[in-house]
C-alpha cells in the first residue's frame, strides 16, 4: 500500500510550539494568585458522583529524549531517588489527612507517569507502594496504568509491577528503527522492545498498550512502514500514535531556534499522512480507531478509564514535582523544581505553585474539546449535564468544521471526518473563548 502523497510540493517543517491540547483554559493563564482557590476546593465537600483519579509523577529517566518537554531528571543517584519517593508519599499523606474533598471517596483510576516509572527498582517500587498504602489504597480502582521504557524492564520487575495492582502496562516503544531511536535520544533499542513485550505477556497483564510517534527525527516513508508492520504484528490490546510536536523547552526546539525557528521534524501534512497509513494498517488487522491517537482491539481491549473519566469532568489529584491536577472546578500545578518540591513537603505544605478556578462555561468547553478528540461528540450529553445546546452555542465553530470538510453533523451526533481526526488538536482553539485564542498555550 502506497502512502498518500502530499498536496503541497514542498511541505514546511514543523514549527516550534505546543500542538497537543490537554486542558482548558490554556496553562499560560494559570497563576500563583489563585492557589488559595485550589486549597479551598480541596477542603470543600465533593460534588456527588464525581469520579476521582490519582496521578503519580516519577520524574527519572536513563536519558532525556530530544523531544521531551516533561520535568525529568537523568542525574539523580539512589539516595536522591529515595528522597523524592519519600516526599511523594508524604505529599499523598497531606492530601489524605482529613481533607473534606476526599471523604468517602475511592480512586476510580490511578496513573503512574513520568519520566519513567519503570526506572525504579523492585525494592523502590515496593517501598513507595507500602508508604502510600498507609494513607490511600486503590483496591477499588477500575484501572491502574504504569508507563514503561522497554530497556528498564526485567521479568522480575514486571512481576513486581503487576503485584502492586497494575492492570494496564504502557510501553514507550516510539519506533522500531534503532537509528531513529538513537537520533531522537531514546535509551532503548528494538531488541529490548520485543523482549519486554514477551515478558509482559508472560507475566499476564490484562492490558498492554504500545506508544508510537510519527515524524521523529530521521523518519522516512520506508522506516515508518516497517515500524507499523512490526507494531501490528505485536497485537497489543491498544496502540497510541502521536504526531511529533516541538514544544518550546525541548532539545529539538533549541536546535530549531538556531535555524530561524524551523525544526528538522517532518511537516504536519506528512505526519498526518503517516498516521493515516498506520490507522488503515491497524484497521485491516481488526483494530478500531478510538481517538485521534488511539486504536483498540475490540476483542481484548477493556477501555480507557483514565481518558474517558478525565474527559468527562473527573477530579484528578496529580502528585510529584510539576504535576497537574483538576479538582472541583479548579486547575492547579505543583512547583516545577526539585528544590522547591522537597522544601515545601519538608515544611508540611502542599507543593502547589499556580492555579485557575474555572467557570461552568469553561468546564463545558473543556469537556467538549477533549471529547472532540475521540472523533465523536454527543450534544445530548452536554444538554443533560450543563443545560446547553452546543450545536447552537458553538454553531460558528461546528459549521466551520463542516464547511472545511472536517466534520459531519447528524442531529445530536457530531462526528469528525478522518481528515478532521488527523488534525483534531489544531481544530480545537476555534472553540476557545476569544481571550484565549492566539495566546501561548503553555
Amino acid at each position: 500500500m502506497e502512502l498518500p502523497t502530499l498536496v503541497e510540493p514542498v511541505a514546511p517543517k514543523t514549527e516550534v510550539g505546543s500542538y497537543f491540547v490537554s486542558n482548558y483554559p490554556p496553562f499560560s493563564t494559570w497563576s500563583p494568585d489563585h492557589v488559595p482557590a485550589a486549597v479551598e476546593a480541596l477542603n470543600s465537600a465533593a460534588e456527588p458522583n464525581t469520579p476521582l483519579g490519582l496521578y503519580l509523577h516519577i520524574p527519572f529517566c536513563r536519558k532525556r529524549c530530544k523531544f521531551c518537554y516533561f520535568r525529568v531528571y537523568t542525574d539523580k543517584n539512589a539516595d536522591e531517588v529515595e528522597t523524592y519517593l519519600d516526599a511523594l508519599s508524604r505529599e499523598i499523606a497531606l492530601y489524605a489527612s482529613g481533607r473534606e474533598g476526599f471523604k468517602g471517596r475511592q480512586f476510580e483510576f490511578v496513573y503512574f507517569g513520568g519520566g519513567t516509572p519503570s526506572f525504579l527498582s523492585n525494592d523502590q517500587l515496593k517501598r513507595i507502594i507500602e508508604r502510600i498504602g498507609q494513607h490511600w489504597t486503590w483496591e477499588a480502582a477500575k484501572e491502574v496504568t504504569f508507563e514503561c521504557e522497554p530497556g528498564t524492564l526485567k521479568q522480575s520487575k514486571l512481576q513486581t509491577i503487576k503485584s502492586i495492582g497494575v492492570t494496564r502496562l504502557s510501553l514507550g516503544v516510539e519506533h522500531f528503527d534503532d537509528e531513529v531511536l538513537s537520533i531522537n535520544g531514546r535509551a532503548h533499542k528494538s531488541p529490548e522492545i520485543f523482549q519486554a513485550y514477551q515478558w509482559a505477556r508472560e507475566v499476564g497483564f490484562p492490558q498492554i498498550n504500545i506508544d508510537l510517534i510519527a515524524g521523529m527525527l530521521g523518519e522516512t516513508e520506508d522506516k515508518w512502514k516497517v515500524t507499523v508492520e512490526k507494531a501490528v504484528a505485536l497485537q497489543a490490546d491498544s496502540v497510541t500514535i502521536y504526531q511529533m510536536e516541538v514544544p518550546y523547552n525541548t532539545g529539538i526546539a533549541k536546535e530549531a531556534r538556531e535555524h530561524n525557528g524551523i525544526s528538522a521534524v517532518a511537516s504536519w501534512a506528512q505526519k498526518r499522512a503517516w498516521v493515516d497509513y498506520a490507522f488503515k494498517q491497524f484497521e485491516a488487522a481488526g483494530y478500531v480507531v478510538s481517538s485521534a491517537y488511539t486504536l483498540v482491539k475490540p476483542s481484548t481491549h477493556a477501555g480507557f478509564v483514565y481518558r474517558d473519566s478525565l474527559w468527562r469532568g473527573a477530579d484528578l489529584v496529580g502528585t510529584g514535582v510539576a504535576s497537574f491536577s483538576h479538582f472541583q472546578g479548579v486547575h492547579y500545578q505543583n512547583v516545577d523544581t526539585w528544590e522547591q518540591y522537597i522544601d515545601m513537603i519538608n515544611r508540611g505544605e502542599l507543593p502547589i505553585h499556580r492555579a485557575l478556578p474555572i467557570t461552568d462555561h469553561q468546564r463545558l468547553i473543556r469537556e467538549m474539546i477533549l471529547q472532540i478528540k475521540t472523533g465523536s461528540l454527543d450534544a445530548g450529553y452536554f444538554r443533560k449535564k450543563f443545560g446547553v445546546e452546543i450545536r447552537h452555542e458553538f454553531s460558528e465553530g461546528f459549521n466551520s468544521l463542516v464547511d472545511e470538510g472536517f466534520a459531519q453533523l447528524y442531529g445530536d451526533d457530531i462526528r469528525l471526518t478522518r481528515d478532521g481526526l488527523l488534525r483534531a488538536d489544531s481544530l480545537l482553539p476555534r472553540f476557545f473563548e476569544p481571550e484565549f485564542r492566539g495566546i501561548r498555550y503553555t
